[in-house]
């Protein structure tokens, strides 16, 4: 009868299509009580200057790292350079609306305030240089967190554990401006880290694309109300296995992850393409919910902003993505 299916109709239905899925290297995920995106498809915005980033002001629009610049995206659309030869990754901006900046070329993180006034923050820990800081995050007390790995050419790397054995960790920044490192060896390569507006998780993408067998994960540490990661509590969320594992992340106001990672194009044995490029979303329990495909390599980071919060952007390849989404944002700054 057109139009009706049994119960056992239905599951092969579903089971076909999850299947499918799987053979054409999709995610499958969970069936979410409420849609997540609007549409199906990302749409392309810029075709250049979005490497890195991004991070979105009502002023400024949207910031991302691109060409080894600070690129600007105004909200009436307009690109510019906002800062030149920044050498920067992660952006992010604090309740203050001052930029905070990790700068893997200068091996250093700091801070842009409205008026053009950049202040170092933190640019060595016991006397040793950085890594490449790489991703930031703040808590709701102001604390910075901030992960340091070291991609491509390992020369140069200063800072070892006690037993001389190079470290890639994550760091927090105090508001008196002390640093002091809260992971050390408890992932593999740390990459994009955030902070749950109610400060009790820190999420850090495990992503080591440089070696055969390295960790493509997403962990999850409860965290201490005095800023202290609690290494007993290390959860995975998702493991990307062979694929190229995940990289920045967004969370909306239900608290769902929005997770950027995956690889459209095999780069094996190191990197498969298991796993497609795009954005990943999962719930608080940490269920794959949804995935929206992004065309290009590298899918690096994804960021809320628009005017109602529910565009959610995404760099990939040195290119601007947008999607808008069921459910607002959520920014470091907001109450």
């Amino acid at each position: 009868m057109i139009g009706h299916r049994t119960a056992g109709t239905q599951n092969y239905c579903l089971a076909f299509a999850i299947g499918a899925a799987v053979l054409a290297g999709v995610p499958s995920p969970a069936r979410a009580e409420d849609p997540v995106f609007e549409s199906e498809t990302a749409e392309l915005v810029l075709k250049s200057g979005a490497g890195e980033g991004p991070a979105w002001d009502r002023e400024l629009g949207l910031l991302t790292s691109g060409d080894g610049n600070i690129m600007r995206w105004s909200p009436s659309g307009e690109q510019s350079v906002y800062r030149k030869n920044a050498g920067s990754n992660g952006l992010l901006f604090d309740r203050q609306g001052r930029l905070l900046i990790c700068e893997p070329v200068r091996r250093r993180v700091s801070r842009l305030d409205r008026d053009g006034k950049l202040t170092v923050l933190t640019s060595e820990f016991g006397g040793k240089k950085y890594n490449q800081p790489n991703d930031i995050t703040v808590d709701a007390k102001g604390r910075i967190y901030f992960s340091d790995p070291r991609y491509g050419d390992r020369a140069g790397m200063e800072i070892v554990d006690g037993d001389g054995k190079q470290v890639e960790g994550v760091y927090r920044i105090d508001l008196d401006g002390r640093v002091e490192r809260v992971i050390t060896h408890e992932v593999d390569r740390p990459n994009g880290v955030l902070v749950t507006p109610d400060d009790r998780f820190l999420y850090v993408a495990d992503n080591n694309n440089n070696d055969l067998g390295g960790a493509r994960k997403l962990w999850r540490f409860d965290l201490a109300t005095d800023g202290q990661v609690k290494h007993a509590t290390r959860t995975l969320i998702y493991d990307w296995g062979d694929s190229r594992g995940p990289d920045g992340m967004a969370i909306d106001q239900k608290g769902r992850l929005y997770v950027a990672g995956g690889l459209n194009e095999s780069k094996a044995p190191l990197e498969t393409n298991k796993n497609r490029g795009g954005v990943y979303v999962f719930s608080t329990e940490g269920k794959l919910l949804s995935f929206v495909h992004v065309p290009r390599d590298e899918v690096t980071n994804c960021s809320f902003g628009g005017e109602d919060f529910r565009t959610l952007y995404i760099t990939g390849g040195g290119t601007l993505w947008s999607i808008r989404t069921k459910v607002a944002g959520r920014q470091p700054w907001m109450k």
